[in-house]
């Protein structure tokens, strides 16, 4: 006789990694009990996930659709005397957006206000003492700590509706003309109508501390610098990322615990940007797909998704590198500038975590935008040293 389980999969996290493997989940076996849990009183918190339609597969566009909030045909970005305007599309998912799409097609196996306080291979233990069950436990409760060597991308964003029209045609991924503190600085502004915008004041750095009263002030100043007169303030987010530099990814996998951890959990993001929604949309299919739903072989095989990726996108953890050790804070927007000079088909492959041998070679020949000396220290260390912390 089997082991009776209160559900069959059990879902610790209700952020985008989490939603998206709950949704697919429903989409490939609708008779799956499923409970999706989520520690705050909304799914998806209050963020905005973005990335650029040549990350995703037509395929994974399809079923993300009903969740995607806005799309461009084209964005720019801004440096010192360098100004230039790609026609990749990109694209936003709004976590309303999405927090509406999953409550409608999950319903009743949503249940909110409900943090967890320890999981095991088949156990969520609540932290009001409720235990629950199931053959599948997912952790998807966002980042942990560990054997990972990380620099921050840090940001807090403002959605505001402006006295009067922007006149913006499309999104500004980078303006790097703005004051460079904190480490690589850049502003983010998205178009969401033609008087409300989202602007992100953005910092690359050192350590984790985010002063959102200081961007407060700065993302006023920059949209008073922009002409933009703000009439109202719609909604603030804020989010600290990792930026992949090195580490032992196996060993810390060996510290994950025994539920199947996935999205930021299992270090599923682009090393350069901190991207996540291409690799949870992946491996939501990648799940959702496989022939056993326990949580032995799903472990197992998002454990190995994780470790491919990580190893394969080590040439963006060098970048990261070059960008975090070989080049003073003030100065990093110069690496950023540089790349933006490169050929759009060549920007998008690295965005999409696509870069090929030649890809790499363009990125790296030519004069540094970095010293010569700091440079070719950084990319001479070993495969064991550029995986430890300084």
């Amino acid at each position: 006789m089997g082991r009776a389980f209160d559900h069959d999969v059990i879902i610790a996290g209700g952020g985008l990694a989490g939603g998206l493997i709950a949704l697919r989940l429903r989409a490939f076996r609708p008779s799956l009990d499923i409970l999706l849990l989520e520690a705050g009183p909304v799914l998806g918190g209050v963020h905005t996930w973005s990335c650029f339609e040549s990350d995703l597969t037509p395929e994974i566009r399809d079923w993300l659709h009903p969740m995607i909030s806005h799309r461009w045909a084209g964005y720019s970005v801004r440096f010192p005397g360098y100004e230039r305007r790609l026609t990749t599309p990109y694209l936003s998912i709004a976590s309303s957006r999405f927090a509406e799409h999953v409550t409608k097609e999950l319903g009743a196996s949503i249940r909110l206000n409900a943090p967890v306080a320890d999981l095991e291979a088949n156990i969520a233990m609540l932290a009001d003492g409720t235990t629950l069950t199931a053959p599948l436990v997912i952790d998807a409760r966002g980042p942990r700590s560990g054997p990972l060597v990380l620099g921050w991308q840090k940001f807090l964003g403002q959605e505001v509706e402006l006295a009067a029209p922007h006149d913006l045609a499309g999104p500004i991924v980078m303006d790097a003309t703005v004051d460079q503190l904190d480490g690589y600085r850049f502003l983010y502004t998205l178009p969401l109508s033609p008087t409300r915008l989202l602007i992100e004041d953005t910092r690359y750095s050192d350590g984790e501390a985010l002063d959102k009263d200081s961007l407060r002030a700065d993302i006023a100043a920059y949209a008073a610098q922009q002409g933009w007169r703000i009439a109202s303030l719609v909604r603030e987010e804020d989010g600290v990322l990792p930026i992949a530099l090195g580490g032992d990814i196996a060993a810390w996998w060996d510290r994950s615990g025994s539920a199947a951890s996935v999205g930021l959990r299992a270090a599923l993001f682009h090393p350069v940007t901190g991207y996540s929604l291409p690799d949870a949309a992946r491996l939501a299919d990648e799940i959702a797909a496989l022939p056993r739903l326990d949580t032995g072989p799903v472990r197992a095989a998002v454990r190995q998704r994780s470790i491919t990726s990580w190893e394969e996108r080590g040439f963006y953890r060098l970048l990261n590198r070059m960008l975090f050790r070989a080049c003073a804070p003030e100065l990093r927007y110069r690496v950023l500038a540089r790349f933006y000079r490169l050929r759009q088909p060549l920007i998008e492959r690295f965005y999409a975590a696509r870069a090929g041998l030649a890809d790499k070679a363009r990125i790296l020949t030519g004069k540094p935008p970095v010293p010569i000396g700091a440079a070719l220290r950084v990319m001479a260390e070993s495969s064991v040293l550029k995986d430890l912390p300084r």
